[in-house]
């Protein structure tokens, strides 16, 4: 104890002396502390373009809009949404509003459109919610609560959206609206007009909006685009008119049907558009191409649809990356060879595939409940809106608890991809073995 002491002594007294002459300490034996990695929202300000892209799904897209509040309180801001069908409106009303004011405006369309149409259903509406609180929650409670949702769209429509038809189409053959759909979709067109500033989103550069439509002459598949032409309500009702439920929607001289027939996401749209940028790009999809073997017809129908809307987005994302390495190798082959040894016509034909530029995907898609059927995209209700939306809150929190998901890759890496839903069934299969 008193050798231990004196050490101690003789080594404030050499650190004195030291202090007396002007010297400075000795460096600390410490390790420096690490530096904190960076935020989600640092990490998206390290590229050119943020874009959220959201596909097709009805009711289902209240998912999206989960998605969206969480990346707006972790400060994330999207300079570009794309969309279809569902993912088109909620992408106008992201694009055609402030950010501050944007959740506000989605969940202010949402509770408008979860409203039964009709003189009396929205009463009735009421009624059945008050006697659906007192009771406990289940998984049979909630099909039944879907299901009802899904009958009052058929036959009431949705306030703000769409109406039945007085008369059934087949009474009519003259090609108009009345004989070539089930509903009417004038309520839409007032609905948007009141939640989106069209104005702002053709005359701020700070914003992008891109939506996907079908031409049902030719059948071919374009987006109509802020970037490059004024957008308006008609674009936006073109992207979700489904036949046969509502009716094409003329543009420019040419009537279009829902983009989701040829092409539920908008992915390879903004993958593909130039000037290429450094991206981060938010896919945000209502479908899961994966599933489980039906058992049931009702389950058929259910599995048919999820494969049919997916749009194989697994696949589509993989064939992106493929391509944009070979785009990276392209340009680092040609940085090799000497340039007088190569063609001119060659290298001129090769310039326009090379691209150095990198993007990040972050996936986020919808895991529908056991309890949900075939009907699961026009099961309109406000409590099931509040379910798909809460979803997507949580998915998205869950994201953001992974901040190397939104680091700026390596420039070799070209794609590169991230979905939380993988790494929990990647541990899940890990814990098994």
């Amino acid at each position: 104890m008193t050798a231990r002491r004196g050490r101690g002594a003789a080594a404030r007294q050499v650190a004195g002396a030291r202090a007396a002459r002007g010297a400075p300490p000795p460096p600390s034996r410490r390790r420096a502390k690490p530096k904190p990695a960076p935020s989600p929202a640092e990490s998206a300000r390290d590229y050119e373009t943020v874009a959220l892209v959201l596909q097709g799904g009805g009711a289902l897209g209240s998912y999206q809009c989960g998605v969206y509040e969480a990346m707006h309180a972790a400060d994330i801001r999207p300079t570009w949404f794309a969309g279809t069908s569902i993912g088109a409106i909620n992408a106008a009303i992201l694009a055609g509003n402030a950010p501050e004011h944007r959740v506000e405006r989605l969940r202010d369309f949402w509770r408008t459109i979860c409203e039964p149409g009709g003189s009396y259903a929205p009463a009735v509406a009421v009624v059945v919610r008050s006697a659906l609180a007192w009771l406990p929650a289940s998984n049979a409670l909630a099909a039944w609560a879907n299901t009802l949702g899904a009958l009052g769209a058929l036959v009431q429509g949705q306030r703000g959206f769409f109406s039945p038809r007085e008369q059934p189409p087949y009474l009519f053959s003259d090609g108009s609206a009345k004989a070539t759909s089930f509903y009417d979709t004038t309520p839409l067109r007032e609905t948007l007009e009141r939640f989106v500033d069209f104005d702002r989103i053709n005359e701020d550069d700070g914003v992008r909006l891109s939506v996907g439509a079908t031409n049902v002459a030719n059948g071919n598949f374009r987006y109509f685009d802020s970037a490059v032409e004024r957008i308006g309500p008609a674009h936006v009702m073109a992207s979700g008119a489904l036949p046969p439920a509502f009716p094409a929607v003329e543009v420019d001289g040419e009537h279009y049907w829902d983009g989701g027939l040829v092409s539920n996401t908008p992915l390879d749209y903004v993958l593909a558009g130039t000037p290429r940028r450094d991206s981060l790009v938010f896919q945000v999809d209502l479908w899961s191409a994966h599933g489980d073997l039906p058992k049931t017809l009702m389950e058929v129908l259910e599995r048919q649809k999820d494969i049919q809307f997916s749009s194989r987005t697994r696949f589509g994302t993989d064939t992106v990356a493929r391509i944009q390495k070979l785009r990276n190798a392209v340009g680092e082959l040609l940085q090799q060879v000497p340039k007088s040894r190569l063609d001119p016509d060659l290298v001129a034909t090769l310039e326009p595939w090379i691209c150095d530029r990198v993007f990040n995907i972050v996936h986020l898609i919808y895991q529908a409940k056991p309890y949900e059927e075939q009907f699961k995209d026009y099961a309109f209700g406000l409590g099931t809106m509040q379910e798909h939306w809460d979803a997507g809150l949580a998915d998205m929190q869950q994201t953001l608890e992974h901040p190397p998901f939104f680091a700026k890759p390596a420039p070799e890496a070209g794609v590169v991809t991230h979905d939380v839903h993988r790494v929990a069934a990647a541990r899940r299969r890990s814990r098994k073995k």
